[in-house]
């Protein structure tokens, strides 16, 4: 409780300071009536039915999607410690706002948290950090543009982000909403510049906090997602130069933790989409440099790699990052190493991959098989693609369509560990000498 004041020669109530919780994440008011849903997060009824009646079906604190219909939970012990709060506090009954209409709920202000912004001593992050991620979810895409090109919003986030005694709630939801706006389309470049000014101004506090969040479990999947996307916005920004992107590269856990967020179950090799989309973009920014490569090979890239290659529910543009990301590693003495040494298994996951991606992949195929067959000759590699189904058709197609001079040459070069039958067609050449393709 706070001190009495005196106004106009009478006693105010007294200040009761009001527990964070008892506000709805979406008004930032005191909850008359808390209900919670499926998501495991309290609304307050008026606010959260306001929302769904919107037509929004996923939760505006976590995003995740709601079932249909959509059961509000009466949160019984909230709302009665909310009424003991209420009548203990009875001498200060302006803390209580009035009930608002039950079929409206104020919508977030852009200028009410721009103020929030500018005076972050006044208020704990949470509630701030809850009603921007709903005013995001919400708003029209010029008031999130604003709102994102404010000198207060990037910094806000950055120091929420960076400061080890908040917590891993509000570092989440800190990520969670610079993830939001480096990604949208709503955002115009000039914006994306002051968040990324911001994160680079305190670099060392936001990468570790991110690798931190890379950390987590699998019920926390959502934000390392989030923040690999952040690390990747961070790598692929002009602003971020050689030193900078050394300094991340060098962080502890980085490469290790990338690599596990693209497998999401080890043991059965499950894949996420999104999550294998988001390590893979974050991998190829990361790994500019010959020190990085060989980081990249030793937290066990190449076999996750392939594993991601033979998995049916990546996606063709998620499988084209992971050929992508192969021919990176290939690029060191560890990379080709690994390579030869899961020399079947490589193979056939990269020729399998071969002919359902772009161009860009197709040319990475390509150049991680001629890596492994011709400039390493490893004699279970070449079998390997000789054996292939279709394999020499696959790479004269590669090498008769739209590629590089390289890759032409590189397939070109692939085309000779197959021969000539009698028939004039080509088949695997199983031999351990070397056998040049008449032309």
């Amino acid at each position: 409780m706070g001190r009495r004041r005196e106004k106009g020669g009478k006693l105010e109530g007294l200040e009761v300071k009001l527990p964070t919780f008892f506000r709805c994440p979406i008004s930032l008011e005191v909850m008359r009536s808390p209900v919670s849903l499926s998501t495991g997060v309290t609304y307050d009824r008026s606010s959260i039915q306001s929302w769904i009646d919107s037509g929004h079906r996923t939760c505006p604190a976590t995003r995740l999607p709601l079932p249909s219909p959509v059961h509000l939970v009466p949160n019984l012990t909230l709302r009665r410690l909310i009424r003991l709060w209420s009548s203990s506090s009875s001498s200060s009954p302006h803390l209580l706002p009035p009930v608002a209409p039950p079929s409206h709920s104020p919508a977030p202000s852009i200028d009410d948290l721009l103020l929030h912004l500018r005076s972050l001593s006044l208020f704990d992050p949470l509630p701030l950090l809850h009603r921007l991620s709903a005013f995001l979810s919400t708003s029209h895409d010029s008031d999130k543009n604003r709102l994102a090109s404010s000198p207060f919003f990037a910094p806000a986030l950055v120091s929420f982000l960076a400061d080890s005694t908040a917590g891993s709630e509000v570092s989440r939801l800190a990520t969670e909403i610079l993830a939001l706006v480096l990604g949208m389309e709503y955002t115009d470049d000039r914006g994306r510049e002051i968040v990324i000014e911001a994160i680079l101004a305190d670099l060392d506090g936001a990468v570790a906090a991110l690798i931190e969040i890379l950390r987590g479990d699998e019920s926390q999947l959502r934000s390392r997602i989030d923040a690999a996307k952040v690390l990747e916005s961070i790598l692929s920004s002009s602003s971020c130069d050689g030193d900078k992107t050394i300094s991340i590269v060098e962080k502890p856990y980085l490469f290790p933790e990338l690599i596990r967020l693209l497998l999401i179950d080890d043991d059965r090799g499950a894949v996420d989409p999104e999550a294998a989309d988001s390590g893979l973009r974050c991998l190829l920014a990361v790994t500019k440099g010959r020190h990085a490569k060989a980081l990249l090979v030793r937290a066990g890239a190449v076999p996750v790699l392939t594993r991601i290659l033979v998995a049916a529910e990546v996606p063709a543009e998620a499988a084209e990052l992971a050929l992508r990301a192969m021919e990176v590693a290939a690029g060191s003495a560890e990379g080709r190493a690994a390579i030869c040494e899961e020399a079947e298994a490589c193979v056939r996951a990269v020729m399998g991959r071969l002919m359902k991606v772009r161009r860009e992949g197709k040319e990475a195929a390509v150049s991680v098989l001629w890596t492994a067959c011709v400039a390493e000759g490893n004699r279970r590699a070449r079998e390997a693609v000789s054996e292939a189904k279709g394999g020499a058709v696959k790479i004269l197609m590669v090498m008769q369509g739209e590629c590089s001079p390289a890759a032409a040459r590189m397939a070109g070069e692939l085309l000779k560990i197959f021969r000539v039958d009698a028939k004039g067609c080509c088949v695997g050449y199983h031999t351990k000498s070397t056998h040049i393709m008449p032309y």
